[in-house]
This record gives C-alpha cells, sequence and structure tokens, in this order.
C-alpha cells in the first residue's frame, strides 16, 4: 500500500467528533470513515457538521458505516447537511425508485431496477452547471457480490504531483463543457482548504480553451492536443493508486458515503457495470447537493459559451452534444 499523500485528520476536529459520541478514522490513502453515528437520528449539533464536512474537503469523502436502515428522505436529509443544505436534482427517476423520490438517482447493474453504465471515467459530478454541486451522496443499498465499487482519486494531491511547467500550463486551461457550454478552470482553488486542485470531465467536455499573451487572447486546442490532455489527466488519476492519492472502495451494505466534488474526482470500477449473471445484483441511491460558489473559469472568460453554434475559431475541437469529445474510441463514455 503506498503512503497516503494527505495530512492527518485535524486534532480539534477528531475530538469534538468524539465528544458528539462517534469516531472517524482516516482510510489509507483517501477519505475517513465515521462510526457511532446514526444518519436517521437526530442532527448533529452544527459545530460537529462543520468539522465533518472540513475532513471531507481536506481527505475527499467520509463513509459512514452500517446505514442499513436509513430510509430515502433520512439519507436526503441527510445529504443537506453540506454545502448548499439543499439538493439540485437534475437526473432522470428510474421506475423502480422507492416511492418515486425525485432526489434519489438509482443505479444499477440490472436495468430493471436502477439505471446502468453511468459514470465509467473519471468526472465530477455537475460539470453542466456554473456553480457545480458542492458534495453528492451515495447510500449502498446492495453492494455486488463479487466487488465493483467506485474509484475515488483526490485532485489537490493529483495537481501537487504535476511538474511545475505542466502545472503552468494546465492553469490556462478552462474547459467547456459539451452539453450545457459552461467553462470551468482545468486548476482551481479551493473555497475551504485554499488548496490547487485540478478538474476535469472526461465524459463531458467538447472543448479546452488556452490563454496565451494577453494580445493573443484565447485558443482552442486541437484534436490531438486534447487528445493527449485528457489521456494525461486520466493517467494523472490512475497513477493516485500507486502514489498514494487514489483508492478503488469497495462498499459494504448500508455504506453511506459522501464526496466533497470540489476535492475528489471518480469513477466507477469497471466490474461495477458488468451483469448480475457475473456480479451479482448492485444498487446505489445517488444524491447532489447546491452548490455555495461558482466555479469560475480563469483568465475573465465567460461562465457560459454557446457550444452548439459555430466554432468561433477557424481551428480547434467544438464539440457540442452527447459524451462530448472523444479522446479514446474504445472506451464507455456515458454519464
Amino acid at each position: 500500500m503506498p503512503s497516503s499523500q494527505l495530512p492527518p485528520l485535524t486534532d480539534s476536529n477528531v475530538s469534538l467528533i468524539q465528544e458528539a459520541g462517534a469516531r472517524i478514522a482516516p482510510l489509507d490513502p483517501v477519505g475517513a470513515e465515521v462510526s457511532g453515528l446514526d444518519l436517521s437520528a437526530t442532527r448533529p449539533a452544527p459545530a460537529v457538521i462543520a468539522a465533518l464536512e472540513q475532513e471531507m474537503a481536506r481527505r475527499g469523502f467520509i463513509v459512514f458505516k452500517q446505514q442499513q436502515d436509513l430510509t430515502p428522505e433520512q439519507f436526503i436529509t441527510a445529504s443537506c447537511w453540506w454545502g448548499g443544505k439543499q439538493i439540485h436534482s437534475t437526473h432522470g427517476v428510474h421506475p423502480a425508485t422507492p416511492n418515486m423520490n425525485r432526489d434519489i438517482f438509482r443505479l444499477s447493474n440490472d436495468p430493471k431496477i436502477g439505471i446502468p453504465g453511468v459514470g465509467p471515467q473519471w468526472h465530477n459530478d455537475g460539470s453542466f452547471i456554473p456553480e457545480t454541486f458542492s458534495h453528492s451522496g451515495y447510500h449502498i443499498i446492495r453492494p455486488a457480490e463479487r466487488g465493483g465499487g467506485t474509484c475515488f482519486a483526490h485532485q489537490g494531491a493529483a495537481f501537487n504531483a504535476l511538474p511545475e511547467p505542466t502545472k503552468q500550463y494546465w492553469r490556462r486551461l478552462a474547459s467547456v463543457n459539451s452539453n450545457s457550454g459552461v467553462i470551468h478552470p482545468l486548476v482551481h482553488t479551493h473555497p475551504v482548504t485554499g488548496q490547487e486542485c485540478v478538474w476535469l470531465h472526461l465524459g463531458m467536455t467538447g472543448a479546452v480553451l488556452e490563454k496565451q499573451d494577453a494580445e493573443d487572447g484565447f485558443r482552442l486546442l486541437e484534436a490531438e492536443e486534447l487528445t493527449e490532455l485528457c489521456r494525461q489527466y486520466n493517467a494523472l488519476l490512475d497513477d493516485g493508486f500507486e502514489q498514494g492519492y487514489a483508492i478503488n472502495y469497495e462498499y459494504q451494505e448500508g455504506d453511506c458515503v459522501f464526496i466533497d466534488n470540489l476535492t475528489m474526482a471518480h469513477r466507477a470500477a469497471p466490474q461495477a457495470h458488468l451483469p448480475v449473471e457475473q456480479q451479482g445484483l448492485r444498487i446505489m441511491h445517488r444524491s447532489t447537493v447546491c452548490g455555495t460558489d461558482l466555479l469560475r473559469p480563469r483568465n475573465d472568460l465567460p461562465v457560459h459559451v454557446d457550444i452548439h453554434g459555430p466554432n468561433p475559431s477557424a481551428n480547434g475541437v467544438w464539440h457540442g452534444g452527447g459524451v462530448g469529445f472523444r479522446w479514446q474510441k474504445d472506451i464507455p463514455m456515458q454519464n
């Protein structure tokens, strides 16, 4: 197991959580596990919630164990402890969703039970809206019997792993969502930790802009450049498994995971999408929480452009709709 590249938990937060009758412990190499706190019970004190949210920002995600009896409504209530404090749902509702709850995104490897095939490439949720989601929640109703969890990569530690020239180059880049035309920086500063983090959706990017010298403005990356960028980004997050800033987290029934969506990229493990006959049935409920701050592009770029309109440049990738630019033709890109 590689040494974690993340700082330890904050002593004051650990003590505060212990005083509330719960425990928090770091996972190796990323994330943290909380025990002794029933999400269906009384809402914790604001100071405890703040301490948990701070550790989520620093460690990427926290998992509450043994939440088997949590109802969908209680899961949504707990999701609203974080970030913007209210749900922002943009997904479709599967017919098998309990009570057709609009705020539950039900995922499964059986299309009769939930929506299959979601999230095979590294991404953050909500890249199609300016403020993005602050947090995402997963309640594991039934883990696959033979494995198939979620891969998580800490984007602050990933940025730190880049060579200095690449850091400087990526700071000049901004991605355009292929469906909405919303622009986000490839490197942003996290509002809680102050850490610079990389941020790119590998399944929903229609263009990438580079800031040039003041008199030259911006240019679009060409197909070869954008292909290389996506491959470098994918490799950077994959390297976290060996370098101590990524994990393939295998779920247990009742796990309730909350992710800081500005810190942690994620993708489904390949096994998660295998047929029920191979892996066993998998069921997950997901929530998404309102953002609290625009993930603003750098260098005075607008928040939004018309990605479905004509290419504003004579050159470069400008691809509206669908899964965006296909940087590798033989990989699944459903998000």
